[in-house]
């Protein structure tokens, strides 16, 4: 971006274009590198997993990774699905999709979920 910066600065010192184009074009500039570095955090963030992690107390326990691209796309379809689901009801009803979504959309890393039962079934979703 320096070059381009330099570049304008010149054409402004060599009169091809005056002080006000010349500030519009470095601020233009500047917009578009702050885009595309925000650009980059999104896609590192994207290339992050979705851990989840179900430890009952009858053994039934769980363990899915899943990358957060997907996760993203499927996340409440995949719920709902799962909530209609006699077998599966009772594990996904006090699971708040909306939680996780915004904790994706705000790039969350880190643990954002932990349950624990009275029977000591315990359920994580960390992003890593």
């Amino acid at each position: 971006m320096k070059e381009e910066i330099t570049r304008v600065l010149t054409m402004v010192q060599e009169g091809k274009i005056d002080a006000d184009k010349g500030s519009e074009l470095i601020q233009v500039l500047q917009a578009k590198e702050e885009t595309n570095k925000l650009s980059e955090k999104t896609a590192t963030y994207l290339n992050k997993t979705l851990k989840l992690r179900v430890v009952s107390s009858q053994d039934d326990n769980v363990t899915v990774n899943l990358p957060i691209k997907l996760v993203k796309t499927l996340l409440v379809a995949g719920h709902s699905i799962a909530a209609s689901l006699p077998q599966s009801e009772k594990y996904v009803k006090d699971l708040d999709i909306a939680l996780i979504m915004e904790a994706i959309e705000n790039e969350l890393d880190g643990q954002i979920v932990d349950i624990k039962s009275a029977d000591g079934d315990t359920v994580s979703i960390i992003i890593e």
